[in-house]
């Protein structure tokens, strides 16, 4: 085979990587616009287009306004921000330690946000930015004894070790916490923990989606950065790129997201843990934040949307939907991975 026909094949396996990259981002495009249309217009009350339309435009339609103003929309809404968020979260972590094992959920950074949270309303009844605040300081200790436990060791397997320790741990102490509280607090704090949608107001939504909107993109661009760490370390680091100064970035960045994703919906199970297999398998093997985060954002909505009607006369929080589909997907995943180390040996 001559040099211009490997440079030509070369050249058309990306183009082929790039068409099918296109394909898989427009596809999740639609099925979240799907999947948003049938979150706000369908469902126990049914809203057509046009009266939609009329409701954006500020007018008033009895009863209508009122569903889709203050339940439907701003639930369909939040779950594409906290579904996009986790979704990119999950995936980056997932890919700077190399294991798909690793997310925010199974690192305990998800509960350290959220034991936090629930200490600051709880103890010292605080609300809005003080919750993002207390939840933002958990998921960084979180962090921090992550990397400090897990520095000169088999990083990965060391890291996930004790994420699941921290957050045995951490769970325990959210128990200790509502047992402190008065009946009305610990229910409220109950539904917030298992992820829910339903509390959130048009503010908060819109200041996650502004911190989102800054983090994310940046995320998106150490991923880049990073993309040399599947080949090694010391490659990536002959080649130029800041390591320790981009993980570090990395990390802080996901902490972010997630700290703020709990504090306003509290932590939502599996979505970061499912986002990334699910968007390499989609592009055949190949990473992308953008593409994990769109997963995300669809895996949220869809499951709002079934916690909401797929049981008549209840109203499931949407964490109870996503646990239910991320618990046999990470059994699969385990089975997986002992497979193919069995064949390796």
């Amino acid at each position: 085979m001559t040099t211009g026909e490997t440079l030509s094949r070369v050249r058309a396996a990306r183009a082929s990587t790039r068409r099918r990259a296109r394909r898989v981002s427009l596809g999740l495009v639609i099925l979240l616009a799907l999947a948003w249309s049938a979150r706000v217009l369908l469902g126990d009350y049914t809203v057509t287009v046009p009266d939609f339309v009329r409701i954006l435009g500020g007018e008033q339609i009895p009863g209508a306004r009122f569903i889709v103003m203050e339940s439907k929309l701003p639930r369909a809404v939040l779950g594409i921000v906290v579904g996009a968020a986790l979704g990119g979260a999950g995936a980056l972590v997932q890919d700077l330690l190399r294991n798909p094992l690793a997310s925010p959920d199974v690192l305990g950074m998800s509960i350290g946000a959220s034991a936090a949270a629930v200490i600051a309303v709880v103890l010292f009844h605080a609300t809005g930015i003080s919750v993002t605040v207390a939840a933002l300081a958990g998921a960084l200790a979180v962090a921090g004894v992550l990397v400090a436990l897990s520095r000169g060791r088999d990083g990965t397997y060391t890291m996930i070790i004790v994420g699941v320790g921290l957050a045995a741990m951490l769970t325990a102490v959210i128990h200790w916490v509502l047992l402190r509280a008065d009946l009305y607090r610990a229910h409220e704090a109950m539904l917030w923990l298992t992820g829910s949608l339903t509390a959130a107001t048009w503010a908060e939504i819109g200041r996650l989606s502004i911190l989102i909107a800054i983090v994310l993109p940046l995320l998106v661009l150490v991923h880049r950065d990073l993309a040399l760490v599947a080949l090694g370390d010391d490659l990536a680091v002959s080649l130029g790129v800041p390591l320790r100064q981009e993980r570090a970035l990395a990390l802080l960045g996901v902490v972010v997201l997630v700290a703020a994703c709990a504090a306003v919906c509290g932590p939502i199970a599996f979505v970061a843990l499912l986002s990334g297999p699910v968007a390499r398998r989609l592009r055949g093997g190949r990473p992308s934040i953008v593409a994990a985060a769109l997963v995300g954002a669809c895996l949220v909505v869809v499951a709002d949307y079934l916690a909401a009607y797929a049981i008549p006369g209840t109203n499931l929080p949407v964490g109870v939907v996503t646990g239910a589909a991320g618990a046999p997907f990470l059994l699969w995943l385990l089975v997986a991975r002992n497979r193919i180390g069995e064949e390796t040996t």
